[in-house]
């Protein structure tokens, strides 16, 4: 470092520190919020970290400096987390007898309070859905009121938490023998499950939404409204109330003898403690094995924020996953995975 100009080192300075929180935050799907929540709050920065990294060292690169090796060797040691954010390889879709589609879709009350300017925002989702037709369909902030009649779907399990605006509905094509719901504690959110035959298979199938932090994503409106410390303080609260539900859910999960998929709107990203505790050993992130890009899952401006997952039982093989991100009809795009119990 001696040898480099200032402007040089001021740069190294900014890239060790960008480095070292990268290296930090492989810690965070183990580190529970409960215990140490400011640093929770680090995963959402994550894909913004790995990007600086990346630019730091295809600068040093350029430049033929040895100081490329800070960010490569933490790179290379947070590999995996690269296939989480960023998939290469284009969208994988395999046609097979008996493929499942599944869907989940945050559809942010059908438009209710008009946060989109188009007044037909509603039909458009119910248009987009009977095109896309899945076979199972997760809703996460489906209206009250009256039904919403989806052509094709016999059967859907709709569960609401007491006091709300809203709630999470489950349609299905095929029969579904058993629903249920697991009440999250003083919360709006909550999650419900199915179970539904197909051929000599009963499937478990959970639609989860865990707790969101609340806060407007608008960057000018988060400098305005918010200070540093009331930001740090709802996202720490949001992630402590994320551990709960997740405990609450896997205790329910674990009496399932089911496949199971697990599909929602977990309000934080893949390198949390919440996404690594539901993902276990036994499920497998459906956009890591057939998706592509980034899979940007959440309407937030220059930042491409996963949020929606699609887990599924490693005994089926994933034949497809799409993300939905050149439509606008919601905060959150829709995302599908296409699986296959035939080994």
């Amino acid at each position: 470092m001696k040898k480099l100009k200032f402007f040089s080192k001021l740069v190294f300075i900014a890239n060790s520190l960008a480095a070292f929180l990268l290296l930090i935050s492989y810690l965070l799907p183990y580190v529970p919020p409960k215990s140490f929540a400011i640093l929770s709050v680090l995963s959402l920065g994550v894909p913004l970290l790995i990007s600086i990294n990346i630019v730091f060292f295809v600068y040093w690169l350029l430049q033929v400096k040895k100081q490329m090796l800070l960010s490569l060797v933490v790179l290379l040691l947070g590999w995996n987390y690269l296939g989480s954010l960023y998939k290469f390889s284009s969208s994988k879709k395999v046609d097979e007898p008996n493929n499942l589609s599944i869907m989940s879709f945050n559809v942010r009350l059908f438009n209710k309070y008009n946060w989109k300017p188009n007044k037909t925002t509603k039909e458009d989702i119910i248009d987009f859905i009977h095109r896309e037709s899945p076979d199972v369909l997760c809703i996460q902030e489906y209206s009250r009121g009256k039904p919403i009649k989806l052509n094709g779907y016999d059967d859907f399990n709709g569960r609401y938490v007491k006091n709300v605006k809203g709630g999470h509905a489950i349609f299905s094509k095929l029969p579904i023998i058993n629903s249920g719901s697991l009440e999250f504690e003083d919360t709006n959110n909550n999650a419900v499950f199915v179970d539904v035959v197909k051929g000599n298979d009963t499937i478990r199938v959970y639609n989860v939404h865990l707790q969101s932090a609340k806060i407007n994503t608008q960057i000018d409106y988060i400098n305005s409204q918010y200070s540093r410390e009331v930001f740090l303080k709802r996202v720490k609260w949001a992630f402590q109330k994320q551990q709960s539900q997740v405990e609450k859910f896997l205790e329910h999960k674990s009496k399932c003898s089911y496949k199971t998929i697990v599909a929602g709107d977990f309000n934080n990203t893949a390198f949390s403690y919440s996404y690594k505790k539901i993902l276990g050993d036994d499920l497998v992130d459906t956009f890591e094995k057939a998706g592509n890009g980034f899979g940007k899952s959440f309407d937030i401006k220059f930042f491409p924020l996963r949020i929606d997952f699609i887990l599924a039982d490693k005994r089926f093989k994933v034949n497809g996953f799409k993300t939905y991100n050149d439509i606008s009809l919601s905060d959150h795009y829709p995302i599908k995975a296409t699986l296959n119990l035939n080994k």
